[in-house]
């Protein structure tokens, strides 16, 4: 999918770029599919902020995404490729043989018309869901369930995929785009491809009004903050701070391992994810 590049009528979009929407067939979503979310803020349920720098932003909807895809057995046909404004990827509307509609993220190479299908009986095509044990070594997928039953959770977002290396006992191996290499139950189900709009990390924001409209509010230097607010806060005059860069609340931001040294998960990470240099 093309980049497009704004023509410099302003500094704002000088530098900006935005996605091509060529693959977007359908522009309207569907209804049922549709639920109205809260925008909090960053404030849980005391009205406290928890989370900073979060609030404003466009309107949107949450379309109901089915990242468990049971429904085995039963041919779906690709209706539309929608844009999602909750995720980077886009989602493509399937429409069962018996008449039921549900969104799913759309695959990379995938049309409207195709057939897909999950289950045992799926064969090894783009789009298709299947379980682990029955998808050969190699091959690349999306949507891989963590634990059985519980629906997708690595490999969401526009252009990730994971690698299939081996297979062996009751877990599978797989690779991730990080680097990672983890094992994976052979019972949980993952779908065939990479996930569509892989274009996706090459736009360019351009200016700070499009980040304010994803509801992303602006960032306040630690050095310019007051004692009282952040440890590097305070000093007489431009201060570089004193110390080593921390958080709000006193952990280092340099190196520091926040992951617990004894997690049960630890003994399904095979090789930890590659170390930018």
């Amino acid at each position: 999918m093309p980049i497009r590049k704004m023509k410099p009528r302003s500094p704002g979009v000088r530098h900006q770029t935005i996605s091509g929407f060529d693959e977007i067939t359908k522009s309207t979503p569907e209804k049922n599919l549709l639920v109205s979310i809260a925008r909090k803020g960053g404030r849980n349920s005391n009205g406290r902020i928890t989370a900073k720098r979060r609030g404003g932003g466009h309107r949107k909807q949450y379309r109901i995404i089915d990242f468990k895809r049971r429904k085995d057995g039963v041919p779906a046909k690709v209706v539309g490729i929608e844009y999602d404004p909750n995720r980077s990827a886009r989602i493509a509307l399937l429409s069962y043989s018996d008449g039921e509609k549900r969104y799913i993220i759309a695959p990379s190479k995938i049309n409207v018309g195709d057939v897909l299908m999950s289950g045992d009986t799926a064969e090894v095509k783009v789009g298709n869901c299947l379980v682990l044990k029955d998808i050969p070594e190699g091959t690349l997928i999306h949507n891989v369930e963590m634990r059985p039953g519980k629906g997708a959770q690595i490999a969401r977002s526009a252009g990730s995929g994971v690698q299939l290396m081996a297979k062996e006992g009751e877990y599978v191996t797989l690779k991730l785009k990080s680097g990672e290499v983890r094992l994976i139950h052979k019972t949980c189900r993952a779908t065939i491809g990479t996930v569509g709009n892989a274009d996706h990390e090459n736009v360019s924001i351009g200016k700070a009004g499009r980040v304010r409209w994803m509801g992303r509010r602006p960032r306040v230097r630690a050095v310019a903050m007051n004692p009282v607010d952040h440890p590097m806060g305070g000093g007489e005059g431009r201060s570089s701070g004193g110390r080593h860069p921390c958080s709000p609340w006193g952990q280092s931001a340099k190196g520091l391992k926040t992951r617990k040294v004894k997690k049960s998960s630890n003994k399904f990470i095979l090789s930890r994810k590659k170390k930018n240099k």
